[in-house]
Protein backbone atom coordinates (compact mmCIF):
# COMPACT_ATOMS: atom_id res chain seq x y z
CA UNK A 1 0.00 0.00 0.00
CA UNK A 2 1.21 3.57 -0.62
CA UNK A 3 2.77 5.28 2.38
CA UNK A 4 2.75 8.99 3.10
CA UNK A 5 5.79 11.26 3.09
CA UNK A 6 5.29 11.66 6.84
CA UNK A 7 5.30 7.91 7.49
CA UNK A 8 8.35 7.47 5.30
CA UNK A 9 10.35 10.11 7.18
CA UNK A 10 9.44 9.34 10.81
CA UNK A 11 10.74 6.81 13.31
CA UNK A 12 8.37 4.26 14.82
CA UNK A 13 6.79 4.78 18.21
CA UNK A 14 6.91 2.06 20.88
CA UNK A 15 3.97 2.08 23.25
CA UNK A 16 2.68 -1.19 24.78
CA UNK A 17 -0.47 -3.15 23.97
CA UNK A 18 -3.29 -3.18 26.47
CA UNK A 19 -3.81 -6.75 27.69
CA UNK A 20 -5.17 -6.19 31.20
CA UNK A 21 -7.95 -4.25 32.91
CA UNK A 22 -7.32 -0.59 33.75
CA UNK A 23 -9.34 2.30 35.11
CA UNK A 24 -9.32 5.97 34.12
CA UNK A 25 -11.27 9.17 34.46
CA UNK A 26 -11.26 9.53 30.66
CA UNK A 27 -10.71 6.89 27.98
CA UNK A 28 -9.76 8.17 24.54
CA UNK A 29 -10.22 5.96 21.46
CA UNK A 30 -7.77 7.15 18.81
CA UNK A 31 -4.13 8.20 19.08
CA UNK A 32 -3.98 10.91 16.42
CA UNK A 33 -3.64 14.63 17.00
CA UNK A 34 -7.13 14.85 18.55
CA UNK A 35 -6.62 12.02 21.02
CA UNK A 36 -3.05 12.84 22.02
CA UNK A 37 -3.76 16.57 22.46
CA UNK A 38 -6.84 15.74 24.55
CA UNK A 39 -4.72 13.40 26.67
CA UNK A 40 -2.15 16.15 27.19
CA UNK A 41 -4.71 18.76 28.22
CA UNK A 42 -6.75 16.42 30.43
CA UNK A 43 -3.65 15.08 32.20
CA UNK A 44 -2.62 18.65 32.88
CA UNK A 45 -6.00 19.11 34.60
CA UNK A 46 -5.23 16.17 36.89
CA UNK A 47 -7.36 13.58 35.08
CA UNK A 48 -6.30 9.95 34.78
CA UNK A 49 -6.24 9.23 31.05
CA UNK A 50 -5.98 6.09 28.88
CA UNK A 51 -5.46 6.36 25.09
CA UNK A 52 -6.21 3.36 22.85
CA UNK A 53 -4.70 3.38 19.35
CA UNK A 54 -5.51 0.54 16.95
CA UNK A 55 -2.32 1.03 14.92
CA UNK A 56 0.57 3.29 15.96
CA UNK A 57 0.29 6.77 17.39
CA UNK A 58 -0.39 9.26 14.62
CA UNK A 59 -0.59 6.61 11.92
CA UNK A 60 -4.27 7.10 11.14
CA UNK A 61 -5.49 10.28 9.48
CA UNK A 62 -2.88 12.49 11.19
CA UNK A 63 0.03 10.72 9.52
CA UNK A 64 -1.62 11.10 6.13
CA UNK A 65 -2.58 14.78 6.42
CA UNK A 66 -1.13 17.76 4.56
CA UNK A 67 0.91 19.17 7.47
CA UNK A 68 -0.60 22.62 6.89
CA UNK A 69 -1.84 24.91 9.68
CA UNK A 70 -3.94 27.79 8.35
CA UNK A 71 -6.80 30.02 9.45
CA UNK A 72 -8.42 29.91 6.01
CA UNK A 73 -10.40 26.78 5.12
CA UNK A 74 -10.39 24.52 2.08
CA UNK A 75 -14.11 25.00 1.43
CA UNK A 76 -13.72 28.80 1.74
CA UNK A 77 -14.49 31.26 4.49
CA UNK A 78 -17.10 33.02 2.37
CA UNK A 79 -19.19 29.81 2.34
CA UNK A 80 -19.15 29.74 6.16
CA UNK A 81 -20.13 33.41 6.13
CA UNK A 82 -23.04 32.79 3.78
CA UNK A 83 -24.36 29.92 5.91
CA UNK A 84 -23.64 31.22 9.40
CA UNK A 85 -23.05 34.99 9.29
CA UNK A 86 -20.22 37.26 10.40
CA UNK A 87 -20.14 36.31 14.10
CA UNK A 88 -19.58 32.61 13.44
CA UNK A 89 -17.09 33.46 10.69
CA UNK A 90 -15.06 35.50 13.21
CA UNK A 91 -15.25 32.68 15.77
CA UNK A 92 -13.99 30.15 13.22
CA UNK A 93 -11.02 32.32 12.27
CA UNK A 94 -10.17 33.16 15.88
CA UNK A 95 -10.47 29.54 17.06
CA UNK A 96 -8.21 28.30 14.26
CA UNK A 97 -5.63 31.01 14.97
CA UNK A 98 -5.58 30.02 18.64
CA UNK A 99 -4.82 26.40 17.71
CA UNK A 100 -1.77 27.37 15.64
CA UNK A 101 -0.58 29.15 18.78
CA UNK A 102 -1.37 26.11 20.97
CA UNK A 103 0.66 23.83 18.71
CA UNK A 104 3.53 26.33 18.62
CA UNK A 105 3.53 26.50 22.45
CA UNK A 106 3.60 22.72 22.73
CA UNK A 107 6.54 22.53 20.35
CA UNK A 108 8.45 25.06 22.44
CA UNK A 109 7.50 23.54 25.80
CA UNK A 110 8.47 19.98 24.89
CA UNK A 111 11.32 20.91 22.49
CA UNK A 112 9.70 18.99 19.62
CA UNK A 113 11.71 18.82 16.40
CA UNK A 114 9.00 18.63 13.75
CA UNK A 115 9.95 21.25 11.17
CA UNK A 116 7.44 23.82 12.42
CA UNK A 117 7.76 27.02 10.39
CA UNK A 118 5.64 30.09 9.77
CA UNK A 119 4.76 30.46 6.09
CA UNK A 120 2.61 32.79 3.97
CA UNK A 121 -0.54 31.27 2.50
CA UNK A 122 -1.61 32.10 -1.07
CA UNK A 123 -4.98 31.48 -2.70
CA UNK A 124 -4.44 32.15 -6.40
CA UNK A 125 -6.51 32.41 -9.56
CA UNK A 126 -5.12 31.18 -12.88
CA UNK A 127 -7.73 32.88 -15.07
CA UNK A 128 -10.36 35.60 -14.90
CA UNK A 129 -13.25 33.17 -14.36
CA UNK A 130 -11.95 32.53 -10.82
CA UNK A 131 -11.73 36.19 -9.77
CA UNK A 132 -15.25 36.47 -8.42
CA UNK A 133 -14.53 33.63 -5.97
CA UNK A 134 -11.27 35.30 -4.98
CA UNK A 135 -13.12 38.59 -4.34
CA UNK A 136 -15.66 36.88 -2.06
CA UNK A 137 -12.92 35.08 -0.14
CA UNK A 138 -10.90 38.27 0.27
CA UNK A 139 -13.89 40.08 1.74
CA UNK A 140 -14.75 37.16 4.05
CA UNK A 141 -11.15 36.87 5.28
CA UNK A 142 -11.01 40.56 6.15
CA UNK A 143 -14.41 40.41 7.85
CA UNK A 144 -13.17 37.42 9.83
CA UNK A 145 -10.30 39.48 11.20
CA UNK A 146 -7.41 38.40 8.97
CA UNK A 147 -4.84 40.78 7.52
CA UNK A 148 -4.93 39.97 3.82
CA UNK A 149 -2.88 41.30 0.93
CA UNK A 150 -4.03 41.13 -2.66
CA UNK A 151 -1.06 40.50 -4.91
CA UNK A 152 0.04 39.15 -8.28
CA UNK A 153 3.54 38.61 -6.92
CA UNK A 154 3.33 34.89 -6.17
CA UNK A 155 6.62 32.90 -5.89
CA UNK A 156 5.59 30.13 -8.29
CA UNK A 157 7.33 29.18 -11.56
CA UNK A 158 4.19 29.95 -13.60
CA UNK A 159 1.95 32.97 -14.11
CA UNK A 160 -1.17 33.62 -12.04
CA UNK A 161 -4.03 36.02 -12.67
CA UNK A 162 -4.30 37.27 -9.07
CA UNK A 163 -4.06 36.04 -5.47
CA UNK A 164 -4.68 36.77 -1.80
CA UNK A 165 -1.86 36.36 0.70
CA UNK A 166 -2.27 35.67 4.43
CA UNK A 167 0.93 35.81 6.49
CA UNK A 168 1.91 33.90 9.64
CA UNK A 169 0.32 30.62 8.67
CA UNK A 170 2.36 27.51 9.43
CA UNK A 171 3.44 24.01 8.54
CA UNK A 172 4.96 21.06 10.38
CA UNK A 173 5.68 17.33 10.19
CA UNK A 174 2.43 16.08 11.80
CA UNK A 175 3.68 12.59 12.62
CA UNK A 176 6.85 13.80 14.32
CA UNK A 177 4.78 16.31 16.31
CA UNK A 178 2.17 13.86 17.56
CA UNK A 179 4.66 11.06 18.29
CA UNK A 180 6.91 13.39 20.29
CA UNK A 181 3.97 14.90 22.17
CA UNK A 182 2.74 11.41 23.09
CA UNK A 183 6.17 10.39 24.35
CA UNK A 184 6.46 13.59 26.39
CA UNK A 185 3.12 13.21 28.19
CA UNK A 186 3.17 9.46 28.88
CA UNK A 187 3.12 8.78 32.63
CA UNK A 188 1.47 6.61 35.26
CA UNK A 189 -1.64 8.78 35.00
CA UNK A 190 -1.52 9.26 31.21
CA UNK A 191 -1.17 5.81 29.67
CA UNK A 192 -0.93 5.29 25.92
CA UNK A 193 -1.45 1.91 24.26
CA UNK A 194 -0.75 1.01 20.63
CA UNK A 195 -2.02 -1.94 18.58
CA UNK A 196 -4.99 -1.95 20.96
CA UNK A 197 -8.10 -1.88 18.81
CA UNK A 198 -11.36 -1.02 20.56
CA UNK A 199 -13.59 -3.94 19.60
CA UNK A 200 -16.48 -3.11 21.94
CA UNK A 201 -17.46 0.35 23.16
CA UNK A 202 -20.25 0.31 25.75
CA UNK A 203 -20.69 3.96 26.65
CA UNK A 204 -23.65 3.26 28.94
CA UNK A 205 -21.57 0.83 31.01
CA UNK A 206 -18.45 3.00 30.66
CA UNK A 207 -16.45 0.03 29.36
CA UNK A 208 -14.18 -0.47 26.34
CA UNK A 209 -12.84 -3.92 25.39
CA UNK A 210 -9.81 -4.30 23.11
CA UNK A 211 -8.54 -6.86 20.62
CA UNK A 212 -6.06 -8.47 23.03
CA UNK A 213 -8.41 -8.84 25.96
CA UNK A 214 -7.77 -5.43 27.47
CA UNK A 215 -10.54 -3.66 29.35
CA UNK A 216 -10.82 0.05 30.16
CA UNK A 217 -13.35 1.31 32.69
CA UNK A 218 -13.71 5.07 32.52
CA UNK A 219 -16.08 7.79 33.65
CA UNK A 220 -15.92 9.59 30.29
CA UNK A 221 -15.19 8.31 26.76
CA UNK A 222 -13.89 10.37 23.83
CA UNK A 223 -14.14 8.93 20.30
CA UNK A 224 -11.18 10.65 18.62
CA UNK A 225 -11.41 8.43 15.55
CA UNK A 226 -12.09 10.92 12.74
CA UNK A 227 -15.53 9.39 12.21
CA UNK A 228 -17.02 8.12 15.49
CA UNK A 229 -17.01 4.33 15.84
CA UNK A 230 -20.37 2.59 15.64
CA UNK A 231 -23.60 4.29 14.60
CA UNK A 232 -24.09 7.97 15.41
CA UNK A 233 -26.75 10.21 13.90
CA UNK A 234 -24.08 12.76 12.99
CA UNK A 235 -22.82 10.34 10.31
CA UNK A 236 -25.82 11.30 8.19
CA UNK A 237 -24.36 14.84 8.09
CA UNK A 238 -20.93 13.74 6.79
CA UNK A 239 -19.61 12.99 3.32
CA UNK A 240 -16.44 10.81 3.22
CA UNK A 241 -13.91 11.83 0.55
CA UNK A 242 -10.41 10.79 -0.45
CA UNK A 243 -7.68 13.06 -1.83
CA UNK A 244 -4.33 12.13 -3.35
CA UNK A 245 -0.85 13.38 -2.54
CA UNK A 246 2.69 13.05 -3.84
CA UNK A 247 6.06 14.22 -2.54
CA UNK A 248 9.22 14.51 -4.60
CA UNK A 249 12.22 16.59 -5.57
CA UNK A 250 12.62 19.41 -8.06
CA UNK A 251 15.37 19.74 -10.62
CA UNK A 252 17.51 22.87 -10.37
CA UNK A 253 14.89 25.36 -9.20
CA UNK A 254 14.14 27.21 -5.99
CA UNK A 255 11.52 25.52 -3.86
CA UNK A 256 8.35 27.61 -3.40
CA UNK A 257 8.33 29.45 -0.08
CA UNK A 258 4.75 29.28 1.11
CA UNK A 259 1.52 27.31 1.02
CA UNK A 260 -0.27 27.64 -2.33
CA UNK A 261 -3.89 26.77 -3.11
CA UNK A 262 -5.32 27.01 -6.60
CA UNK A 263 -8.86 28.14 -7.37
CA UNK A 264 -9.03 25.90 -10.42
CA UNK A 265 -11.05 22.69 -10.56
CA UNK A 266 -9.79 20.21 -9.56
CA UNK A 267 -8.16 22.11 -6.72
CA UNK A 268 -4.41 21.67 -6.04
CA UNK A 269 -2.35 22.49 -2.95
CA UNK A 270 1.45 22.70 -3.06
CA UNK A 271 4.26 23.58 -0.68
CA UNK A 272 7.81 22.56 0.15
CA UNK A 273 9.18 20.72 3.16
CA UNK A 274 12.95 20.45 3.39
CA UNK A 275 14.21 18.97 0.14
CA UNK A 276 10.76 17.85 -1.00
CA UNK A 277 7.74 19.47 -2.58
CA UNK A 278 4.32 18.19 -1.49
CA UNK A 279 1.31 18.33 -3.80
CA UNK A 280 -2.30 17.40 -2.97
CA UNK A 281 -5.01 17.11 -5.61
CA UNK A 282 -7.92 15.10 -7.06
CA UNK A 283 -10.91 14.07 -4.95
CA UNK A 284 -13.75 11.55 -5.00
CA UNK A 285 -16.26 9.96 -2.64
CA UNK A 286 -14.76 7.05 -0.72
CA UNK A 287 -15.60 3.72 -2.35
CA UNK A 288 -16.86 5.42 -5.50
CA UNK A 289 -13.60 5.84 -7.39
CA UNK A 290 -13.07 4.65 -10.95
CA UNK A 291 -10.40 1.97 -10.65
CA UNK A 292 -9.46 2.54 -14.28
CA UNK A 293 -8.54 6.16 -13.52
CA UNK A 294 -5.00 6.83 -12.31
CA UNK A 295 -5.52 9.52 -9.65
CA UNK A 296 -1.89 9.47 -8.56
CA UNK A 297 -0.87 9.80 -12.20
CA UNK A 298 -3.10 12.83 -12.68
CA UNK A 299 -1.60 14.58 -9.64
CA UNK A 300 1.90 13.79 -10.88
CA UNK A 301 1.02 15.00 -14.38
CA UNK A 302 -0.15 18.34 -12.94
CA UNK A 303 3.10 18.62 -10.96
CA UNK A 304 5.26 17.94 -14.01
CA UNK A 305 3.33 20.44 -16.13
CA UNK A 306 3.94 23.21 -13.55
CA UNK A 307 7.32 22.36 -11.96
CA UNK A 308 10.62 20.83 -13.10
CA UNK A 309 10.10 17.54 -11.26
CA UNK A 310 13.20 15.37 -10.92
CA UNK A 311 11.61 12.50 -8.98
CA UNK A 312 8.45 11.48 -7.13
CA UNK A 313 9.35 9.56 -3.97
CA UNK A 314 6.01 9.16 -2.16
CA UNK A 315 2.39 8.66 -3.19
CA UNK A 316 -0.52 8.42 -0.75
CA UNK A 317 -4.14 9.31 -0.23
CA UNK A 318 -6.06 10.48 2.82
CA UNK A 319 -9.67 10.52 3.93
CA UNK A 320 -11.68 13.43 5.25
CA UNK A 321 -15.30 13.92 6.26
CA UNK A 322 -17.07 16.99 4.92
CA UNK A 323 -19.88 18.30 7.18
CA UNK A 324 -23.10 19.33 5.50
CA UNK A 325 -23.20 22.72 7.23
CA UNK A 326 -19.42 23.40 6.92
CA UNK A 327 -18.56 23.18 10.65
CA UNK A 328 -17.11 20.26 12.65
CA UNK A 329 -19.15 18.39 15.26
CA UNK A 330 -17.46 18.54 18.68
CA UNK A 331 -19.10 17.62 21.99
CA UNK A 332 -21.50 15.18 23.61
CA UNK A 333 -22.97 12.46 21.39
CA UNK A 334 -26.73 12.20 21.62
CA UNK A 335 -28.21 11.99 25.11
CA UNK A 336 -25.19 10.31 26.73
CA UNK A 337 -23.45 13.00 28.79
CA UNK A 338 -20.34 10.83 29.21
CA UNK A 339 -19.67 10.08 25.51
CA UNK A 340 -17.95 12.69 23.33
CA UNK A 341 -17.23 12.84 19.62
CA UNK A 342 -15.07 15.00 17.37
CA UNK A 343 -15.65 14.70 13.63
CA UNK A 344 -16.37 16.56 10.38
CA UNK A 345 -12.97 18.27 10.19
CA UNK A 346 -12.95 18.27 6.37
CA UNK A 347 -9.29 18.84 5.33
CA UNK A 348 -8.39 20.74 8.52
CA UNK A 349 -7.84 17.88 10.94
CA UNK A 350 -4.66 19.20 12.52
CA UNK A 351 -6.26 22.43 13.72
CA UNK A 352 -9.80 21.17 14.31
CA UNK A 353 -8.44 18.09 16.09
CA UNK A 354 -6.47 20.32 18.45
CA UNK A 355 -9.51 22.56 18.90
CA UNK A 356 -11.69 19.54 19.69
CA UNK A 357 -9.21 18.50 22.38
CA UNK A 358 -9.41 21.97 23.93
CA UNK A 359 -13.23 22.12 23.84
CA UNK A 360 -13.71 18.59 25.18
CA UNK A 361 -11.20 19.13 27.98
CA UNK A 362 -12.99 22.30 29.07
CA UNK A 363 -16.35 20.52 28.94
CA UNK A 364 -15.14 17.54 30.99
CA UNK A 365 -13.58 19.69 33.72
CA UNK A 366 -16.66 21.96 33.84
CA UNK A 367 -15.11 25.07 32.34
CA UNK A 368 -16.87 27.25 29.76
CA UNK A 369 -15.31 27.31 26.31
CA UNK A 370 -16.10 30.25 24.03
CA UNK A 371 -16.23 28.03 20.93
CA UNK A 372 -18.19 25.05 22.29
CA UNK A 373 -21.58 26.38 21.16
CA UNK A 374 -20.29 27.10 17.63
CA UNK A 375 -19.14 23.53 17.05
CA UNK A 376 -21.58 21.64 19.29
CA UNK A 377 -22.15 18.06 18.15
CA UNK A 378 -25.88 17.99 18.94
CA UNK A 379 -26.83 20.98 16.81
CA UNK A 380 -29.72 20.77 14.36
CA UNK A 381 -29.32 23.08 11.37
CA UNK A 382 -31.71 22.04 8.57
CA UNK A 383 -31.62 25.42 6.84
CA UNK A 384 -27.82 25.40 6.65
CA UNK A 385 -27.25 21.72 5.89
CA UNK A 386 -30.35 20.69 3.92
CA UNK A 387 -28.80 20.72 0.45
CA UNK A 388 -25.70 18.68 1.29
CA UNK A 389 -27.61 16.51 3.78
CA UNK A 390 -30.08 15.47 1.10
CA UNK A 391 -27.34 14.99 -1.47
CA UNK A 392 -25.14 12.80 0.74
CA UNK A 393 -27.97 10.62 2.05
CA UNK A 394 -29.54 10.23 -1.39
CA UNK A 395 -26.12 9.08 -2.55
CA UNK A 396 -25.93 6.56 0.32
CA UNK A 397 -29.37 5.19 -0.60
CA UNK A 398 -28.44 4.99 -4.28
CA UNK A 399 -25.24 3.10 -3.52
CA UNK A 400 -27.08 0.70 -1.22
CA UNK A 401 -29.78 -0.16 -3.77
CA UNK A 402 -27.44 -0.27 -6.76
CA UNK A 403 -24.91 -2.59 -5.13
CA UNK A 404 -27.49 -5.04 -3.85
CA UNK A 405 -29.20 -5.25 -7.24
CA UNK A 406 -26.09 -5.65 -9.38
CA UNK A 407 -24.35 -8.95 -10.01
CA UNK A 408 -20.71 -9.46 -9.15
CA UNK A 409 -17.93 -7.52 -10.86
CA UNK A 410 -16.35 -10.75 -12.13
CA UNK A 411 -17.89 -14.08 -13.10
CA UNK A 412 -14.76 -16.24 -12.97
CA UNK A 413 -12.06 -16.28 -10.29
CA UNK A 414 -9.27 -16.43 -12.86
CA UNK A 415 -10.14 -12.87 -13.89
CA UNK A 416 -8.76 -11.59 -10.55
CA UNK A 417 -5.02 -10.96 -10.83
CA UNK A 418 -2.64 -11.68 -7.92
CA UNK A 419 -2.73 -8.80 -5.45
CA UNK A 420 -6.17 -7.67 -6.60
CA UNK A 421 -9.76 -8.13 -5.47
CA UNK A 422 -13.32 -7.97 -6.79
CA UNK A 423 -16.91 -8.69 -5.87
CA UNK A 424 -17.76 -12.09 -7.33
CA UNK A 425 -21.01 -14.01 -7.67
CA UNK A 426 -20.53 -17.53 -6.30
CA UNK A 427 -23.45 -19.95 -5.95
CA UNK A 428 -25.81 -17.03 -6.34
CA UNK A 429 -24.25 -15.00 -3.51
CA UNK A 430 -21.90 -12.04 -3.55
CA UNK A 431 -18.40 -12.62 -2.16
CA UNK A 432 -15.53 -10.15 -1.70
CA UNK A 433 -12.63 -12.10 -3.18
CA UNK A 434 -8.98 -11.14 -2.77
CA UNK A 435 -6.22 -13.03 -4.52
CA UNK A 436 -3.02 -12.70 -2.50
CA UNK A 437 0.28 -12.10 -4.34
CA UNK A 438 1.19 -15.78 -3.82
CA UNK A 439 -2.08 -16.84 -5.45
CA UNK A 440 -3.89 -17.88 -2.24
CA UNK A 441 -7.54 -16.81 -2.03
CA UNK A 442 -9.23 -14.84 0.73
CA UNK A 443 -13.05 -14.84 0.65
CA UNK A 444 -15.01 -12.31 2.69
CA UNK A 445 -18.53 -11.11 3.18
CA UNK A 446 -18.90 -7.97 1.04
CA UNK A 447 -21.30 -6.43 3.59
CA UNK A 448 -19.80 -3.51 5.51
CA UNK A 449 -20.09 -4.17 9.23
CA UNK A 450 -21.18 -0.59 9.93
CA UNK A 451 -24.61 -0.35 8.29
CA UNK A 452 -24.65 -3.08 5.68
CA UNK A 453 -23.61 -1.44 2.40
CA UNK A 454 -21.61 -3.44 -0.14
CA UNK A 455 -17.87 -2.64 -0.16
CA UNK A 456 -15.92 -1.87 -3.34
CA UNK A 457 -12.38 -2.92 -4.22
CA UNK A 458 -9.86 -0.04 -4.37
CA UNK A 459 -7.14 -1.18 -6.76
CA UNK A 460 -4.94 1.87 -6.09
CA UNK A 461 -4.67 1.27 -2.34
CA UNK A 462 -5.52 -2.45 -2.18
CA UNK A 463 -8.43 -2.08 0.22
CA UNK A 464 -12.16 -2.72 0.49
CA UNK A 465 -13.92 0.67 0.74
CA UNK A 466 -17.52 1.30 1.76
CA UNK A 467 -19.25 3.85 -0.55
CA UNK A 468 -21.82 4.81 2.10
CA UNK A 469 -20.03 6.08 5.22
CA UNK A 470 -16.35 5.64 4.39
CA UNK A 471 -15.31 2.52 6.33
CA UNK A 472 -12.22 0.88 4.84
CA UNK A 473 -10.85 -2.63 5.29
CA UNK A 474 -7.60 -4.44 4.48
CA UNK A 475 -7.65 -6.97 1.61
CA UNK A 476 -8.04 -9.68 4.27
CA UNK A 477 -10.95 -7.87 5.95
CA UNK A 478 -9.47 -6.07 8.98
CA UNK A 479 -10.78 -2.54 9.66
CA UNK A 480 -8.45 0.26 8.53
CA UNK A 481 -10.60 3.30 9.30
CA UNK A 482 -14.11 4.64 9.39
CA UNK A 483 -17.09 4.05 11.65
CA UNK A 484 -16.99 0.24 11.32
CA UNK A 485 -15.74 -1.61 14.40
CA UNK A 486 -15.92 -5.26 13.30
CA UNK A 487 -13.85 -6.78 10.49
CA UNK A 488 -15.42 -8.20 7.34
CA UNK A 489 -16.57 -11.76 8.02
CA UNK A 490 -14.57 -14.61 6.49
CA UNK A 491 -16.42 -16.94 4.09
CA UNK A 492 -15.76 -20.48 2.93
CA UNK A 493 -15.93 -21.10 -0.83
CA UNK A 494 -15.31 -24.07 -3.10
Amino acid sequence: MPISFWEGTATETAFPRLTQEVEADVAIVGGGITGITAAQLLAREGKRVVVLEALRVGMGTTGYSTGNLHTVVDDYLYVIRQKWGDDVLKAVVKSRQSMIELIERNIAEYAIDCGFARRPHYLYATDSSQLSTLEKELDAARTGGLTVERTKDVPLPFAVEDSMRVDDQAQLHPLLYVAALAKAIESDTCRIYEHSKAEEIDADAHVIRTSDGGVVRAGKIILATHSPKGFHLVQTELGPYREYGIAGKLDGTKYPDGIFWSLESPHHSVRSYGEHFILIGEKHKTGQQDNAEDYFGKVEQWARSHFPVAAVDYRWSAQHYKPADELPFIGQSGSNEDLFIATGFSTSGLLYGSLAARILTDTIVGRENEYASVYRANRFTPAKSARDFVKENADVAAQYVKDYLRRGDVHAMEHIAPGEGAIAQIDGKKVALHRKPDGEWCALSPVCTHLGCIVHWNTHEKSWDCPCHGSRFKPTGEVIEGPAIADLARKEIQ
